[in-house]
């Protein structure tokens, strides 16, 4: 009976799947290289030392018109020397601009607060952000730009990935790249459940709209709050293409630890997901059950189910590393799968119990 039951939750993971994957295969139009509109990029930084210089040097190999973008640092209250690291990279470099996070908008705190601060002062229509330990590839902006076809196109957002420096860094990549093909897939075929801050573009008169951070419920995702409030008003396009040129590379999680917490951070923010998201996470959530429990279960008909999930996740995530131009490494995929079993399992469970989230030496309710 486990078998059979088993089984057939498989085939609706399977499912799932599929229709997660034909989303994510879309494709869409490109405006040539004389038509991109101007661009103001946002980066907003917090005890960021460590991180800030590489982020700003790959900033600074973009290529992009120099008359049509606008590069914006948002200090956000930092206490180290990530300030001063800005401060002096950016001298005689008119296309960067520093500002510090202490204009008070409403209740919002945080980062959420910095890229408010950060959007009031852009002068650009279409704004990009990515993260301070994240390196951009030279075509990034170019490339998200350039998928501004018309005035229904709000929202575009990229793919990401992680530095694999080592075993636990790979695991991290590789389930990056799953997460966001699974955002991708679902945003393409108009059911939103993710999106991620540190590969994300937007219409500035859209944020507009919605009026802002500011208008929206506060959320440690600011990111996909805004995204489903643009979403809501059934007007404009929201598109996730797999471009490689679109690649943004970010540094991994250091310790467990850390890796928690960012998680938990990204589970709470998803609770605001459409009824579509929830009933995808709990299909993975019921077939990575399935996985845990077939310990006390096992047989060989088992042995066989369990294969084929191993076999759907890995053809999931590894056309779209050849996608990216990507290698996708054995050992990481298969130390990843240990750990998306677990998480998936656990992390809703958690969420029962407690809700609060750490975040930059922050804490949020």
């Amino acid at each position: 009976m486990f078998e059979l039951i088993f089984l057939i939750i498989l085939s609706i993971y399977f499912v799932s799947i599929v229709i997660v994957i034909i989303g994510a295969s879309k494709s869409f139009p490109q405006l040539e290289e004389e038509n991109l509109p101007t661009i103001s990029v946002i980066v907003a930084a917090r005890n960021e030392e460590e991180n800030i210089l590489d982020c700003i040097q790959s900033l600074n190999k973009l290529k992009y018109p120099e008359n049509k973008i606008e590069i914006i640092l948002v200090d956000d209250n930092s206490t180290d020397k990530t300030g001063q690291i800005i401060d002096e990279f950016i001298a005689a470099k008119p296309k960067f601009q520093k500002i510090l996070s202490t204009e008070a908008r409403g209740e919002l705190k945080g980062k959420t607060l910095a890229i408010a601060n950060a959007i009031g002062f852009a002068k650009n229509e279409i704004i990009l952000t990515t993260d301070a330990d994240c390196v951009v590839s030279p075509n990034w902006a170019k490339t998200i730009a350039s998928y501004y076809v018309d005035d229904k196109v709000a929202i575009v957002n990229g793919m990401t990935n992680q530095f694999e420096i080592n075993n636990f860094a790979g695991m991290q990549s590789v389930d990056f790249i799953c997460l966001l093909s699974t955002a991708s897939g679902t945003i393409n075929i108009g059911k939103p459940m993710s999106c991620i801050g540190n590969n994300m573009s937007y219409r500035k008169s859209v944020y507009d709209e919605v009026a802002g951070y500011e208008n929206l419920k506060f959320s440690v995702t600011e990111d996909f709050r805004l995204l489903i409030a643009v979403n809501n008003l059934k007007k404009f396009k929201i598109i996730y293409p797999i471009d490689k040129d679109a690649l943004v590379t970010s540094k991994a999680c250091k310790t467990w630890k850390e890796l928690y917490h960012q998680k938990k951070r990204w589970s709470v923010g998803g609770l605001d997901s459409e009824p579509s998201g929830a009933l995808l996470i709990s299909i993975a959530f019921l077939t990575n059950l399935m996985m845990i429990l077939s310990i006390m279960f096992f047989s060989k008909g088992l042995i066989i189910i369990i294969a084929s999930k191993i076999i759907i996740d890995y053809f999931f995530v590894f056309p779209v590393h050849q996608k990216l131009g990507l290698k996708l490494k054995l050992k990481h995929f298969l130390f990843f799968e240990l750990y998306y079993i677990v998480y998936v399992v656990l992390m809703p469970i958690i969420l029962i119990f407690s809700r609060k989230v750490y975040w930059k030496e922050r804490e949020f309710v």
